[in-house]
């Protein structure tokens, strides 16, 4: 399913960050095994608002897989094709949308984020990541070659754009709502005025 609205389950602190965010758009941003679209599912029906994994809308736009788009358009056309969706998905607010593991990668799609949205840095370290990853194989990035090895060669070139979020949540081996309410509570603290103001962007 590619959204998803709920309007149960509000809470006082879900209902605050709603109001804090007024029309902006949540967006989680992290490597391939963060938990962006478990969490973003899970923090969609806290808050009441609808779901958008990128990927799945990507998808959809293409009429094919990720990997078919990897495989017979290459990287460079699937980048523009995930610009374009993240940056239409950013006029959908308020919402929360997972992003692709490269996403935030790109300087013009971080801008759209800090214009339209909040951004929330899924931290999750090595293990955990690769732990998480295998259960799947429809990483193209990911795919020949050692796994461990490309995963951490990924999460060592990016960690320093996505420490550029707003807010930075450790995602870990504990329940979904126990990272849910960690992301509500950062993220308000953050609208707040709290500390969690990222890095200037170097690019």
């Amino acid at each position: 399913m590619t959204s998803e609205a709920v309007g149960e389950g509000h809470d006082a602190a879900a209902e605050v960050l709603r109001a804090r965010l007024g029309r902006r758009t949540l967006v989680l941003v992290g490597m391939p095994g963060a938990g962006k679209s478990s969490v973003g599912r899970r923090l969609a029906k806290r808050l009441g608002l609808p779901f958008f994994d990128a990927d799945d809308e990507i998808e959809k736009a293409a009429g094919m897989s990720i990997p078919e788009i990897f495989a017979s358009r290459g990287e460079a056309e699937f980048r523009m094709g995930e610009r374009r969706v993240v940056a239409r998905l950013l006029q959908n607010g308020p919402a929360v949308v997972a992003t692709g593991g490269g996403a935030f990668m790109n300087e013009e799609t971080r801008a759209g984020v800090k214009d339209n949205g909040l951004s929330v840095w899924l931290r999750a370290d090595l293990p955990t990541l690769l732990r998480r990853v295998k259960k799947r194989n429809d990483r193209p990035l990911l795919t020949g070659g050692d796994a461990a090895e490309r995963l951490a060669a990924l999460l060592e070139a990016r960690e320093h754009v996505y420490a550029l979020a707003d807010v930075t949540v450790e995602s870990r081996e504990v329940a979904h709502e126990s990272v849910v309410a960690e992301v509500i509570t950062a993220a308000t603290r953050h609208l707040d005025g709290g500390t969690d103001a990222p890095p200037s962007d170097p690019s």
